[in-house]
């Protein structure tokens, strides 16, 4: 058995605030060969997680701590939805189908959510990147996260 605690969000929390993407994980599964992935991803302010899908997998996730929006967007860049969640907010979870692009945005700085998503992990595969949106590490990545702070629905983030 495995127990979910406190003190595992908040060492989650102080390792992600100690990384260049201010972000980490803790899988819940064994093995990237697992049918099914369960993980918690902990996040702090300024994290980017560049928008992308999941090919032919769903995903279901839900937010322990803290505030995200997840905004979610069409093949070329328009925002078609944003939702704030969290506790205390009107949602705290979605169930995603296969094959739409979302990005998560941390709004509180200390914030951790669940996710599961269909196995096995075979990272060339599990995700793929919007073409219009830049890649970790770039130059252009602090105006993109502008942009997608300011976008409301039907503007077009690229």
């Amino acid at each position: 058995m495995k127990l979910i605690t406190s003190h595992l969000f908040n060492e989650l929390l102080v390792k992600a605030g100690s990384t260049a993407r201010k972000r980490t994980n803790h899988n819940i599964h064994e093995s990237a060969a697992d049918p099914v992935q369960r993980l918690f991803i902990a996040a702090r302010l300024g994290s980017y997680f560049r928008p992308h899908r999941h090919p032919g997998k769903g995903e279901f996730a839900l937010v322990i701590r803290g505030l995200f929006d997840v905004l979610f967007f069409d093949d070329e860049s328009r925002l078609t939805q944003r939702v704030t969640i969290g506790p205390g907010a009107n949602v705290v979870a979605f169930d995603l189908p296969p094959n739409i692009w979302h990005t998560w945005m941390p709004r509180a700085d200390e914030s951790v959510f669940f996710e599961t998503k269909q196995g096995p992990y075979d990272a060339q595969t599990a995700a793929e990147f919007a073409p219009w949106s830049p890649a970790e590490d770039t130059p252009a990545v602090n105006a993109f996260l502008a942009r997608l702070q300011r976008a409301k629905v039907g503007d077009y983030v690229a």
